[in-house]
C-alpha cells in the first residue's frame, strides 16, 4: 500500500468556491463493533448516504442513480474512527470528473476535528436501462469549477496469490440495491470481517458488480482481500493498520 504522504496527497482539498454539502448523524449501536468503534462498512454507509443526500438536494431524486467504482479512506495524522454516540459531520463535494464518472471527496469530523478523509469514483447510471451515461451539463452547473478537474477512473486488477485463504461469502437479499447489484456498503462488510478495528487506511475497488445469484468466494492475504465469482475478481480491497 502507498505511504501516508502519497495517500494524503490524493485527497483534493475543499474548494474555496462552489458547492459543499454537509450534514451530521450520530454513530449508532448498529454501526460499531464490540469495542464501540465504527466499522469500515458503517463509515462506507455514511459516505454513501451523504452523497445521496447531496445529489437529491441538488438535482432531485428522479435524476440518475450513482454507483461506486472505487472508494478510499484514510485517517488524518491525528485522526481516529468515530465512536458510539458521537455526532459525526460529513462535508462532501465534487473534486473532479471524467467523461462518465466523477470524484467525490468527503471529510469526516467530530467536534470540528477532521478525523477521516475519503475519496470515491462514482458513475451515473440510467434508472431504466442500468447502463452508465455521460455527465450532463447540469452536473457542472451544480458543482462548479472544482468538478472540472480531470480525474481517471482507471483501476488496476489485482489477483489473489496462490497462498491466499479462501472461503465462501454468502450474499443476502438485504445486500441488494435499487439496480439489483450488491450495494457498496454491503461489500465493505467483507473488509470489516477481515480487517482489525481502527485501520489507518482502506480502499475497495469494484471491477464488476456482484449479483444476487452469484456464488462468491472471499480470498484474503495480509492486508488484502478479494471477492471472486467463478475464479474471477469482482471486488478487491486493501487496508493498512
Amino acid at each position: 500500500m502507498e505511504s501516508e504522504s502519497a495517500r494524503v496527497s490524493e485527497f483534493a482539498p475543499r474548494p474555496e468556491t462552489g458547492r459543499v454539502f454537509a450534514n451530521s448523524r450520530r454513530v449508532y449501536l448498529g454501526d460499531v463493533g464490540s469495542d464501540g468503534v465504527a466499522r469500515p462498512d458503517a463509515l462506507a454507509r455514511m459516505l454513501q448516504d451523504v452523497a445521496g443526500d447531496d445529489w437529491d438536494d441538488a438535482a432531485g431524486p428522479d435524476e440518475d442513480v450513482w454507483v461506486v467504482r472505487r472508494t478510499s479512506v484514510a485517517l488524518t495524522s491525528d485522526g481516529r474512527w468515530p465512536r458510539l454516540g458521537e455526532s459525526v459531520e460529513l462535508a462532501t463535494w465534487c473534486a473532479g470528473s471524467g467523461a462518465a464518472w466523477a470524484e467525490r471527496r468527503t471529510d469526516v469530523s467530530v467536534d470540528a476535528q477532521l478525523l477521516v478523509r475519503a475519496r470515491a469514483i462514482w458513475v451515473p447510471v440510467d434508472r431504466t436501462t442500468g447502463l452508465p451515461r455521460r455527465l450532463r451539463d447540469s452536473f457542472f452547473a451544480i458543482y462548479g469549477e472544482a468538478a472540472r478537474r480531470r480525474v481517471s477512473s482507471r483501476v488496476e486488477l489485482s489477483e489473489p496469490p496462490s497462498h491466499a485463504l479462501r472461503r465462501p461469502w454468502a450474499l443476502r437479499r438485504a445486500d441488494l440495491d435499487v439496480v439489483g447489484h450488491v450495494n457498496n456498503a454491503a461489500v465493505w462488510e467483507a473488509l470489516s470481517e477481515v480487517a482489525p478495528s481502527g485501520v489507518r487506511a482502506a480502499s475497495v475497488v469494484h471491477h464488476a458488480s456482484l449479483e444476487s445469484d452469484d456464488a462468491v468466494t472471499l480470498a484474503t492475504a495480509p492486508g488484502r482481500l478479494w471477492l471472486l465469482v467463478d475464479g474471477a475478481v469482482r471486488v478487491a480491497g486493501d487496508f493498512e493498520v
